[in-house]
């Protein structure tokens, strides 16, 4: 692999076509996922931005890509302007137009924070992306990459357009910010709790068998996700599953209300 910049991305092969590139460099431990199917290939989310990911696309396939983001949040979009092909879920096409909920000036702030960025990268440049998705997501979809097949799952909680991406075939989940390991937010006034412990109900009834999070750690079994499920259950019985509650640690994962 050559071409694009090595001390910033880390590329991982999951399978012989299916590849997750990480960001490091960043507290957040960005991951994005690049599956290759016989006619095209997917680019779940494209990161920070802060360098280049198509190139490290460009070195895994020649496949026309297509951008898909599990959610309008800064580090899941940062590389989109690369992918004029594109696809977002409904409820979040003001974000994707301008209308994002943060200035500029806290997402810089955002950008940089424990981030061990390129000597000649310019925050003072970085810019929100904005522009026209060439499909509108709702949930339910199938994306067919020619032999391969992958789901959109609307799983809102984190953001009210999130989305995971089901591989049945394979038993594959993509999961964006809905499960990692590390403190699940849930306190911005954009996010929705209730609708969060749903989102997990909606995945638990999966049979995956690989769990793949947009942060952190990528040791993660499926497991997790019906231990995520009971606990908001639990917080849910006890009157608890909502903003303002405060932060609720079970070891491995944590989630902040």
């Amino acid at each position: 692999m050559n071409g694009y910049d090595k001390d910033w991305f880390a590329v991982d092969r999951i399978d012989d076509d299916t590849y997750i590139i990480s960001e490091y460099r960043h507290w957040e431990e960005t991951h994005c996922y690049l599956l290759i199917g016989k006619a095209r290939a997917l680019l779940i989310d494209t990161g920070l931005g802060i360098r280049n990911i198509a190139e490290v696309v460009a070195s895994l396939t020649d496949k026309p890509v297509t951008a898909i983001a599990t959610h309008v949040h800064w580090d899941h979009i940062g590389g989109h302007r690369y992918f004029p092909d594109f696809y977002v879920h409904e409820s979040e096409l003001d974000w994707i137009n301008g209308k994002f909920p943060l200035p500029i000036n806290v997402v810089r702030d955002m950008v940089m924070d424990r981030c061990d960025a390129p000597n000649d990268f310019d925050v003072a440049k970085y810019e929100l992306f904005s522009g026209a998705p060439t499909k509108i997501l709702r949930g339910g979809e199938a994306i067919d990459l020619g032999g391969r097949s992958v789901e959109a799952v609307h799983t809102a909680g984190h953001s009210q357009g999130h989305l995971c991406f089901w591989e049945r075939e394979r038993g594959y989940l993509f999961t964006g910010d809905l499960v990692y390991k590390d403190t699940l937010f849930a306190y911005y006034p954009s996010t929705d709790p209730q609708a969060y412990l749903q989102s997990l109900r909606k995945i638990s009834k999966l049979n995956c068998k690989r769990v793949f999070p947009a942060h952190h750690t990528l040791d993660i079994q499926p497991e997790i996700i019906l231990r995520m499920r009971d606990a908001l259950t639990d917080l849910d019985k006890a009157g608890l599953l909502k903003h303002g509650s405060g932060t609720f640690d079970y070891g491995d994962w944590a989630i902040r209300l």
